[in-house]
């Protein structure tokens, strides 16, 4: 049975594309089929590869999910953009990336996301997902959105704001991580509503469950609500949005062992010299001081 891996490389750079080109050849050498994957339309591409790579940034990445939503395949992404959060590898790795896919050498992240609802006063109503965040912004015309926040059924707070939150632990690194959201591990399933520039005593993050809902409902003003950033949907004054746990997860395929930790330091350029760094020299120089003395 012949190998296949598809590969979606980033859509308007030449360079991408004759990278995409040069991993096709590559794994054609060595024995495994690979497919240049342009859209859904592909449909001969997409039929069952047991990998996806993507060259490109997160964006692109997150247009391979949107691919390969339900079909049980992990992306593997390799950085052509500028942070890269939640690509593996950058792009003067291909002969290791080769290499581990001919040798099936990578495993993979069950990465959580959120199925997002829209209930309109019409009775319409609109559904979509998302794999880093739903974001529910005022509209064009609108100063502020006044929002009921609502979890497991239950009041929990109103305030005026700009924008509503609605991330997954992976999308806790990006719009959350910029707005002051709290960061999450990957492999903790939650749901983390920030809000941005609202107006009220408690307007702080907060973390649900994976086992919990949240309805946020607009009370005045027209909404939009945009998932990952890619897929719109409107909310008209009156509208509830309701977010819950996805029914399919996205998997990621990752090629070392590294922690998120490092990863998270690693991508956010964090500062992590300091306090072990000073500490060591302390207990250096408290050292060296006893050994004065006792001589």
């Amino acid at each position: 049975m012949n190998r296949v891996i598809a590969i979606l490389p980033h859509e308007r750079r030449p360079d991408v594309a004759a990278l995409a080109k040069s991993f096709h050849e590559d794994l054609r050498v060595r024995g495994v089929e690979a497919r240049i994957v342009h859209s859904r339309a592909d449909t001969e591409a997409l039929n069952q590869p047991e990998l996806m790579v993507v060259i490109g940034g997160d964006g692109t990445i997150l247009r391979a999910a949107e691919l390969v939503r339900g079909l049980n395949v992990p992306i593997l992404g390799i950085n052509y953009g500028h942070v890269g959060f939640l690509a593996e590898v950058d792009p003067s790795s291909q002969a290791d990336v080769v290499s581990a896919i001919v040798h099936s050498e990578w495993t993979t992240e069950r990465r959580m996301t959120i199925d997002v609802t829209v209930h309109r006063p019409d009775g319409t109503a609109v559904t979509s997902w998302a794999l880093n965040e739903a974001s529910i912004e005022k509209g064009s015309g609108s100063r502020m959105i006044e929002t009921d926040i609502g979890v497991d059924g239950e009041p929990v707070s109103s305030f005026k704001t700009d924008t509503v939150l609605l991330s997954t632990p992976t999308g806790s690194t990006a719009y959350n991580f910029s707005a002051g959201g709290p960061i999450v591990w990957p492999d903790v399933e939650a749901i983390v509503l920030t809000p941005i520039a609202a107006h009220a005593l408690f307007t702080r993050p907060m973390v649900l469950g994976p086992h919990s809902w949240l309805d946020v409902q607009i009370r005045t003003d027209d909404a939009l609500i945009w998932c990952d950033g890619r897929r719109k949907m409107n909310a008209p004054e009156g509208s509830s949005v309701h977010v819950e746990k996805g029914r399919h997860s996205v998997l990621l395929a990752r090629l070392g062992d590294a922690p998120f930790s490092e990863r998270l330091v690693k991508k956010l350029h964090l500062p992590v010299h300091g306090w072990r760094g000073q500490q060591a020299a302390d207990n250096a120089g408290s050292q060296i001081n006893a050994e004065a003395g006792a001589r």
